[in-house]
């Protein structure tokens, strides 16, 4: 079993309340997305897996240094899968959807583009003016 201390109510986010965790449910592990929680999780003994949300490239950078820093044992990545929930998302609203972050190649486009986005919004200038 392994705990997502950034869910759990009541318990802070700090040493005692992962200290708390450990020696009262004894998981095998945390989740947290908060770097000092990871490292109390290892002083504790249990797994620990640092979660991240990859909005852009800017996200991925600060995600390395969270994870050099912290020494999680794994690393948890949010969007998993980009186009499956386009096209959930698609079905669900009557809104134009547009697909952005992370983007950095044509066929990436393509796939959003393919899974029900309108369009694609991304950092990277080489795609600017390319067409799909």
């Amino acid at each position: 079993m392994f705990v997502h201390l950034d869910f759990v109510e009541g318990v802070a986010n700090d040493r005692s309340g992962v200290r708390y965790v450990a020696r009262q449910a004894k998981p095998e592990g945390i989740i947290s997305t908060k770097n000092q929680v990871i490292r109390y999780g290892k002083e504790e003994g249990m797994l620990t897996i640092q979660r991240f949300f990859l909005i852009d490239k800017s996200a991925i950078d600060k995600g390395i240094q969270m994870v050099e820093s912290s020494r999680p044992d794994a690393v948890e990545i949010l969007p998993g899968v980009i186009p499956k929930v386009i096209n959930r998302l698609s079905e669900q609203t009557s809104l134009p959807l547009i697909a952005g972050g992370l983007i950095e190649t044509l066929d990436e486009i393509q796939e959003a583009l393919d899974a029900g986005a309108v369009a694609a919004s991304c950092g990277s200038k080489k795609l600017w003016n390319s067409e799909v």
